[in-house]
């Protein structure tokens, strides 16, 4: 009943903003041809803004109660925060939603017309599992299992680490720093995701509260915040303790052994998206009581030239680099 009620409260909010602000934007601009779309990005601009409110009210005065570091480098803080407002507010997912809806169209809908509704993973128990919080949590494990497995490609292939690189490359994480990520990257992972979603039958507003819950629980995972859930609760949840010390330089991120000069080796603990369960089951967890400096040791250990690897100050340059570093030219 609360997750319903929370629903409708929602619905009802969404209504008066598209209503009110987005349909006639939509109008005045021409665009009458997309109010579906239009509803749809209000939503999530709407979980944008609770989001962005919670980080303000809830996780930015943990970080100043208990921090693990002193803040410094407020530029690349700064950096952060513009990747975080272009994702929560609905910008990435929109421009995300019109690049790739052609594509998720010629995979999908021939399916669907042809009479294939995909595996309605809800439906494998009736009377228990179409209970709306029993199908939510059973979505939320089966999509975390599947971002474990998207995590561990992002530290296995060469190719997609030149990418992910970005995300490890903060050496002062915040409360921003989750969406801190190469462009293709989330693209990559998004389509995989939102694919394997629309497969086994998530809802859309169920899919918008799973990312929702999702983005938090990651925002508060990389906050720099001294905080451990016990020795319990670490292992029921991802805490951050936990995940920054995937984050640690030489340690959390690639295969132990490594020497200075030499090439970052692929691999590392704690890959668990919301869940430690996976790195538990397959053994990559790693529950030290430990809080290490983050970032990556090419960047602070030289190569072999005596160079150090810039992975860039800004946005655009952050972005460049990442480009280059998959043509094998940074």
């Amino acid at each position: 009943m609360l997750l319903e009620s929370l629903t409708d409260e929602f619905s009802a909010v969404q209504g008066w903003l598209f209503e009110q602000v987005v349909e006639p934007a939509v109008f005045h601009l021409g665009l009458s041809g997309y109010l579906e779309d239009a509803f749809d990005a209000t939503g999530w601009l709407l979980v944008g803004l609770i989001q962005v409110a919670i980080l303000l009210a809830i996780i930015g005065p943990l970080e100043r109660w208990r921090p693990v570091d002193p803040v410094t480098d407020r530029a690349a803080v700064r950096t952060d925060i513009l990747y975080t407002l272009l994702h929560r507010l609905g910008l990435f997912p929109l421009a995300m939603f019109f690049a790739l809806q052609p594509f998720f169209d010629g995979v999908v809908g021939p399916l669907r017309t042809a009479g294939w509704s995909g595996w309605q993973l809800d439906a494998i128990w009736p009377g228990v599992t179409d209970i709306p919080l029993v199908s939510f949590l059973l979505y939320l494990v089966v999509l975390d299992f599947l971002d474990y497995w998207i995590h561990r490609g992002q530290h296995t292939f060469q190719w997609w680490w030149s990418l992910h690189a970005l995300h490890h490359s903060q050496r002062q994480m915040t409360m921003w720093s989750d969406n801190r990520n190469h462009l293709l990257d989330d693209a990559l992972r998004d389509c995989i995701i939102v694919l394997v979603a629309q497969l086994i039958g998530v809802a859309p507003g169920q899919f918008i509260a799973l990312v929702a819950i999702a983005q938090l629980s990651e925002s508060l995972q990389h906050a720099n915040l001294r905080l451990s859930f016990g020795a319990f609760g670490n292992r029921l949840w991802v805490s951050p303790r936990f995940h920054r010390l995937h984050h640690s330089i030489g340690l959390g991120h690639e295969a132990s052994g490594g020497r200075q000069g030499e090439a970052v080796r692929l691999g590392g603990h704690n890959f668990g998206v919301l869940l430690p369960w996976w790195d538990m089951l397959f053994g990559t967890a790693n529950f030290e009581n430990r809080y290490d400096p983050t970032g990556i040791r090419d960047q602070v250990e030289p190569d072999a030239h005596g160079r150090l690897r810039d992975y860039g100050r800004g946005f655009w340059s952050q972005q460049w680099l990442g480009l280059l570093r998959l043509a094998g030219r940074a």
